[in-house]
């Protein structure tokens, strides 16, 4: 069969042939693969720097970990799968495999639920969102950061506050569903007071963080406590994009009530993970039907894997490989 191949560890995706799936196990199912998404982790597991993979040897392997298709029996959907997804046939664990409505292209059911394992389940399950919290969404002109702001709305929230560096993406969130927009361009001191009043009129309930770095340091200096009651915020990081690691004061863990927490792979309990698979998705591909939650995409066919692989994708569009 046909796959998206890496050969040797961080080297790009070869468009080649690969060896077709054996007869599936009695705890997967076959799947005739019709679309698969692209995404930052995907990357990081080809080229070996993903932490779920860092102590492995490397071995040929399909690439992403998200896809769409068909069963035998014609049934429509979506499945996860460690072991790639961007090959003609692939068996996933019948676990990790939900039905999708007949009205959601593949591209969508494609793209959609990794996004909202990067949002859904911060928001749910790690800072154990409420219907009427006010929610900052730190870096939510990217993909995931856009969903995130649709399911915090989805999921009653009073108000949402959306940073980010990209002024156009900024001002589209607000028909998403952001009630405010805050620039990450702006000098830090006034970045630093625009939370700062913001938390003072409507104190923040949530961050959902996709940067860490230099923002996140900004954001805790904002929340920082004065020796009296503070309010209770948790933050919970989903992902790195600004840098890995922080200057974090003593200061404010003992001044400031805020909990700070992780959401990603490894940090979800057995049913968190059985929820998102039986719960949250099916639920969030009902929400893309019915227009209460949009994606964007930008599609390529998989024989051009080579050639888009590290091409620049517009800003908060998730790639999709058609097979």
């Amino acid at each position: 069969m046909k796959a998206a191949v890496v050969f040797e560890k961080g080297s790009i995706p070869q468009y080649a042939d690969f060896q077709d799936p054996e007869t599936p196990k009695e705890n997967e199912t076959q799947v005739s693969v019709k679309a698969a998404s692209i995404k930052n982790l995907d990357r990081a597991i080809a080229g070996g720097s993903h932490y779920s993979v860092s102590g492995e040897v490397h071995q040929p392997r399909i690439i992403g970990t998200d896809g769409a298709g068909y069963l035998e029996n014609g049934q429509k959907v979506y499945f996860f799968s460690k072991k790639g997804t961007t090959a003609e046939k692939v068996n996933a664990e019948k676990g990790f495999v939900i039905p999708v409505p007949e009205e959601l292209d593949f591209a969508t059911a494609a793209a959609l639920p990794n996004a909202v394992m990067g949002s859904a389940m911060g928001l749910k399950f790690k800072a154990g969102m409420k219907p009427g919290d006010t929610v900052l969404i730190n870096g939510a002109t990217g993909v995931t950061g856009k969903i995130a702001v649709q399911v915090a709305r989805l999921y009653g929230a009073k108000n949402i506050i959306a940073t980010g560096r990209n002024e156009a993406s900024l001002q589209s969130l607000l028909t998403l569903g952001a009630d405010e927009v805050v620039s990450l361009k702006q000098p830090d001191e006034d970045f630093v007071a625009k939370i700062k009043e913001i938390h003072n009129e409507t104190p923040i309930d949530i961050i959902l963080d996709y940067l860490w770095g230099h923002s996140i340091e900004m954001l805790l200096y904002a929340l920082k406590g004065n020796g009296t009651f503070s309010h209770k915020t948790r933050l919970v990081s989903v992902g790195g994009m600004s840098g890995d690691t922080i200057q974090l004061s003593s200061q404010i863990l003992r001044g400031t009530d805020i909990q700070i927490s992780g959401s990603g792979l490894g940090s979800w309990t057995k049913e968190e993970t059985r929820m998102l698979f039986t719960e949250i998705i099916p639920e969030m591909f009902q929400a893309a039907v019915e227009g209460k939650i949009k994606i964007d995409t930008e599609t390529a066919e998989i024989k051009d894997v080579e050639s888009v692989w590290n091409t620049e994708i517009p800003a908060g569009k998730r790639l999709v490989l058609t097979i």
